[in-house]
């Protein structure tokens, strides 16, 4: 339509040179517009780019109240971009970490955690946040399955059961009297055992496989590590049996003799591993 205009146009007043030149122009501009229009309508707008930190935050405590956690995120990662600094910027990382978990995000979220202990070393929610860590891992996302693959608790990875612990006795060493202090005491009673299981499971796995020094060592590991845990009854009796089939008597005598000495009542020294005790399996940490 502007180029039909453009050449209607009396040759007094545009030349044809002149008139080459303005449609070439206007063409041009044309295109740009087209492109600019394009643009903007792939771009999205966000919402919330003016408002304030105050609102950012109220915004998204309603969202993970009302258990939106991706929404949330948003949110609280909007306010650690934007405001950095102040009291809603750390209440913002504390809860962007508990949402995160909550989206079974556990990288994210321990990410998190350590960026807060990194920024905020003696910040008042500290306690909240060793607690937080301690439960990430202690209920990793492999443990999900676990009532599908029948997998026993002390098959998981050690590594993540002995961080979780470790995480639980900062905060109740730290912080006695937190809130969160009592339910990571009882825990921290919980993952002892399953570690301790867990060294039995390995000791019973190499005496299996007549790697009677490797069983005799994984043995002793609970009782040194993880005293008077209910595993020991069965970390004794495989010192024992496992000295005796190196032919080290008098070792295993001793085995024998601090076994019953522990647990008098102990059925393994007359009828052995009980039929209803697992073999372990590793195959169950994949």
């Amino acid at each position: 339509m502007i180029l039909s205009f453009i050449n209607s146009l009396p040759n007094f007043m545009v030349s044809n040179r002149k008139r080459s030149s303005l449609s070439t122009v206007l063409v041009m501009f044309l295109l740009l517009l087209a492109i600019g229009g394009c643009a903007s309508k792939g771009e999205e707008i966000d919402p919330t780019a003016n408002w304030s930190v105050e609102k950012l935050f109220q915004d998204g405590t309603s969202e993970m109240n009302d258990g939106n956690y991706k929404d949330a995120g948003d949110r609280f990662i909007s306010i650690e971009a934007r405001f950095p600094f102040g009291p809603f910027a750390q209440q913002a990382l504390i809860n962007l970490a508990y949402v995160q978990w909550k989206q079974n995000e556990a990288e994210q979220a321990l990410a998190t955690i350590a960026r807060f202990e990194q920024q905020y070393p003696n910040h008042p929610g500290t306690d909240y946040m060793l607690y937080l860590k301690g439960l990430i891992l202690f209920t990793p996302p492999s443990a999900v399955f676990s009532r599908f693959t029948q997998q026993d608790p002390s098959e998981r990875d050690p590594q993540a059961l002995r961080k979780s612990y470790e995480a639980f006795n900062t905060l109740v060493t730290r912080f006695p009297d937190s809130r969160y202090s009592p339910d990571a005491r009882k825990r921290m009673n919980w993952l002892v055992n399953i570690m301790a299981d867990h060294q039995v499971h390995l000791a019973r796995f190499y005496y299996d496989r007549q790697a009677y020094v490797a069983a005799i060592n994984r043995a002793q590991n609970v009782i040194t590590e993880f005293e008077g845990v209910p595993a020991s009854e069965m970390a004794l009796y495989i010192m024992m049996i496992s000295y005796q089939k190196l032919g080290l008597t008098d070792l295993s005598k001793d085995s024998e003799r601090v076994l019953l000495k522990n647990f008098p009542n102990t059925t393994l020294i007359a009828n052995g591993f009980p039929e209803k005790y697992r073999k372990w399996n590793p195959l169950r940490l994949l």
